[in-house]
């Protein structure tokens, strides 16, 4: 019989990478106009040994994908709900940029509400500190 009970989805997560001998997962955060230095992140991020997860869509770049203002729109909505579960699958944020939008402050403001620690390229930048 199993002496505790893991009382929410998040925490069973984190235990079943903890078994798995998972390396640590960091999400990066930030404005995609900072796309060029989350690709450098993600560089030293891996080399350090994390599993590295970022936005895989620049929504600033022209794409057929999201040409049409309409798609491109519904597209964000779905894009942002991804990345809400990019945070909750990481152990750890990394915010890139010297700039925080709309977009990551909330990014910022749920990775923490969950308990992830969230580091900065640019500390000065910290809604928290």
């Amino acid at each position: 019989m199993e002496s505790a009970q893991l009382s929410s989805p998040e925490a069973k997560l984190a235990e079943a990478k903890k078994q798995l001998n998972f390396p640590r997962i960091v999400v990066i955060c930030g404005s995609t106009r900072f796309m060029a230095e989350m690709v450098e992140a993600e560089v030293r991020e891996t080399e350090a040994g994390l599993i590295v997860v970022r936005p895989g869509c620049d929504l600033k770049s022209p794409n057929p994908l999201w040409s049409d203002p309409v798609e491109a729109q519904a597209l964000k909505i779905r894009l942002d709900a991804l990345h809400k579960s990019k945070i909750v699958l990481a152990d750890e944020v990394l915010v890139v940029g010297d700039y925080i939008g709309d977009s990551t402050l909330k990014e910022i403001v749920y990775a923490r509400s969950l308990g992830k620690p969230v580091r900065f390229t640019h500390p000065e930048v910290d809604p928290g500190a």
